[in-house]
């Protein structure tokens, strides 16, 4: 027996000392997949070419480097340097990829049958990197999101940030956190503000429905936000401060550990923002009089949140746990109540998430894997109305019934994928299922608690016809509340040379939401009822771009041209059914149509990027002389120049967002033109890497152009001001931020 036992464990060395393992990292020790490696032998004839997994790993058999004993490795990614290195057989070996001067992105996972470089996915996809992101100063998704082409952010001092995308509105947009999506949505849409950023690598963004892929509410596009790979050292710790002068004071932290191939992650920090009106002194906190200057347009809040990830690596199986938490207190203080100014009416809205999600993925024959991830998320919102002493600050809750809500929504998911992908084949595919359970708890919703089921199944295959690839795809889902369409799917991309032109066609649809199916809330004031026999709103899409790539040495051009159609039918809207009562109905559809333009420039260490958008909304108004659609200008541009010794960067970002206007007939039927006014935005930051890049020191400012409100003649939300003015900035702002991260002990684990 225990000759066996040491047989059998002198066959497995043998079987490792006969692999020769390749680990491939970039600067800042984070692995790169998809990295092609071709063996040659020394007289240049080819032996094999594989690429890197997701963990940036690659082994070649005895089998597969057909028995010779030394090679040349051949190692190329766009964006790096390319490498060339002799091996020898049986043994592991580390690379570092340099980045290029014309580095353009890394990798993109959304929606693709595998880690791709955005060159050869099929879709078109915009990535925010982290080196923007850091460039940016930004914090959360509606920092980075605001210089986004074809994304406009809007501000509600309750709600929070929203969004809208080639024309739709943000119930539209489907938010994503590794491939996740995120609950809780008021009026449609997601507080972009609550989606902090630091442990976030980059940002993925697709813009075209991606219903095939992640059902409802993807009629507009998508945006998936990726967080940071595994740690490779086997301990490190990093903080981060940011300080603003319009009053925000933010402080993160991070552990990290990595040994036998089990890593953990712990991250926490806290985000304070003491609120602001026109007027407030800089970098100071304002002191608590009161009377009339309480109340804060931009509202006082105060965010606490906290992750932990855990991921351990076998033989090709990745298994990963993150969990994560978060809370936030939004302080809506109110005016002081005349006659005598004592008291006053105040709000308190306090949000609660809790995230949870297991990942396993597994590389199973050659070239096809296994995807499947469980999440359970959890949303909590509570406003609570208070009647406030001012004298003594006595506070009491409100009488009145309608003052006092809790919104709940529990979101069970289970997806999984299949797929098999082979560069030298002609067919790859992937089927997958998905399973989301939607619950919703409140006293405004009909018998207090809801719950719907949605239940699918997808597929598409890739044809690879030389320089012509195509992907059918389709979707077929069963949902326990309305009927689902069937939603197909066709996107094309041919390249050639330095050409490379994408089209596509796209059913989306969004489901009708458990508020828009059961709301109740009927008192003295309001009469707002759902409606069960709501149906899907449907989308059609159809998106065409044309690149044009120019690479020369260290210089690169990067010209884009693309254009967009949506048109939605069966729209959910609320609307007045008799008397004062209100009801969600499907009327009507809506429209958007635009085009774009998008220009790159790489020369060393200088990128610069100019690009621009046209967008129509359809008007709905069936008035002869009212125009088809309202028409609305964009644009945008970044420079970033590196000086690689001194490890200075300076970043400027600039954006014009066009006049939006809207025509609407008014009480005497008369055709109106709303709008909101144009303006400019403008921000730069100058950072500085010390210590071997473990400290990094920013400074700069927002919103240079000192804006602060716009001319509207609509209000933008309901707890938006009535007036004719729109927030939209805290005025021109300066910030400091400091970010450390000491990394010991490499691992030499793969």
């Amino acid at each position: 027996m225990k000759l066996l036992v040491c047989l059998g464990l002198l066959l497995i060395a043998l079987e490792s000392l006969s692999q020769t393992t390749i680990n491939v990292v970039s600067e800042d020790n984070q692995p790169i997949p998809s990295v092609h490696i071709s063996l040659y032998s020394k007289n240049g004839k080819h032996i094999s070419t594989k690429l890197t997994n997701t963990l940036g790993i690659l082994t070649f058999s005895n089998e597969e480097t057909k028995g010779y004993q030394s090679f040349v490795a051949k190692i190329r990614f766009i964006g790096f340097k390319p490498l060339q290195s002799t091996l020898i057989a049986g043994k592991k070996y580390n690379f570092t990829l340099k980045e290029s001067n014309v580095m353009l992105n890394q990798v993109v996972v959304t929606a693709q049958y595998s880690a791709n470089s955005p060159e050869k996915a099929v879709h078109k996809i915009e990535i925010i990197g982290r080196k923007k992101i850091e460039a940016m100063a930004a914090v959360n998704l509606e920092d980075v999101l605001s210089n986004s082409l074809g994304i406009r952010i809007s501000q509600d001092g309750v709600l929070g940030s929203g969004i809208s995308l080639q024309g739709m509105s943000g119930q539209n947009v489907k938010i994503l956190i590794d491939g996740i999506p995120v609950v809780g949505r008021l009026n449609g849409n997601v507080d972009l503000a609550q989606i902090n950023l630091d442990n976030i690598e980059r940002i993925e963004i697709v813009k075209g429905p991606l219903s095939v892929n992640y059902g409802t509410n993807a009629l507009a596009g998508a945006i998936n936000l990726i967080t940071k790979k595994n740690p490779k050292d086997k301990f490190s710790v990093g903080a981060s401060s940011y300080n603003e002068s319009s009053g925000k004071y933010n402080l993160t932290g991070k552990i990290a550990f990595n040994k036998n191939k089990n890593d953990v992650v712990i991250t926490g920090g806290r985000n304070y923002f003491d609120g602001w009106n026109d007027g407030d002194a800089t970098f100071k906190n304002p002191k608590p009089y009161a009377d009339s200057s309480r109340y804060k347009a931009w509202k006082p809040k105060e965010q606490y949140f906290g992750g932990i990830q855990l991921g351990r690596t076998i033989k090709g199986l990745g298994v990963k746990y993150k969990g994560d938490i978060f809370d936030e207190m939004v302080l809506n203080r109110g005016y002081p109540r005349a006659p005598y100014q004592e008291t006053a009416f105040d709000d308190d809205y306090k949000t609660t998430r809790l995230d949870n999600a297991l990942f396993i993925n597994k590389k199973l024959k050659k070239n096809q894997s296994f995807d499947f991830l469980a999440s359970y998320n959890h949303y909590k919102r509570i406003k609570n109305t208070y009647f406030t002493n001012l004298t003594n600050l006595d506070r009491i809750l409100t009488l009145n019934s309608g003052d006092q809500d809790t919104s709940l929504f529990n979101q069970i998911l289970s997806r999984g994928t299949y797929a098999n992908q082979m560069d030298s084949s002609i067919f790859s595919y992937q089927i997958g299922y998905a399973i989301n359970i939607q619950q919703a708890e409140g006293r405004r919703i009909e018998d207090k608690r809801k719950e719907q089921g949605d239940y699918a199944l997808y597929g598409s295959t890739e044809i690879n016809l030389n320089n012509l690839i195509v992907r059918p795809g389709i979707r077929y889902a069963y949902n326990t509340s309305y009927k689902t369409p069937l939603l197909p799917s066709l996107n094309l991309k041919y390249g050639k040379d330095k050409y490379t032109i994408r089209a596509s066609y796209a059913r989306g649809f969004r489901a009708p939401s458990l508020k828009e199916l059961y709301f109740n809330f009927v008192d003295i004031n309001h009469n707002v009822v759902g409606s069960s026999n709501l149906i899907a709103e449907t989308s059609s899409n159809y998106n065409l771009t044309m690149a044009y790539n120019i690479l020369h040495n260290d210089l690169i051009f990067k010209t884009e041209l693309g254009g967009f159609y949506n048109n939605i039918k069966n729209q959910i809207s609320l609307a007045n059914v008799q008397g004062t009562q209100y009801t969600y109905v499907n009327v009507g559809s809506f429209q958007s149509l635009g085009g774009r333009f998008d220009f790159q420039m790489g020369y060393k260490h200088l990128k610069l990027n100019i690009g621009g958008t046209y967008i129509g909304r359809s008007n709905n108004i069936n008035v002869a002389d009212a125009p088809q659609f309202s028409y609305s200008p964009e644009l945008r541009s970044s420079l970033l120049y590196e000086m690689k010794q001194k490890q200075l960067t300076f970043a400027v970002f600039y954006k014009y967002q066009g006049k939006l206007p809207r025509v609407v007939l008014d009480a005497n039927e008369n055709i109106k033109t709303n709008y909101i006014e144009d303006y400019h935005m403008a921000d730069f930051t100058i950072s500085k890497k010390m210590y071997k890049k473990q400290v990094v020191l920013s400074i700069g400012t927002k919103n240079i152009f000192n804006v602060k409100s716009i001319a509207s003649s609509s209000t933008g939300g309901t707890h938006s001001s009535n007036g004719s003015s729109l927030a939209v900035g805290t005025g021109r702002t300066y910030f400091i931020s400091l970010k450390i991260n000491l990394n010991q002990w490499k691992s030499n684990s793969n």
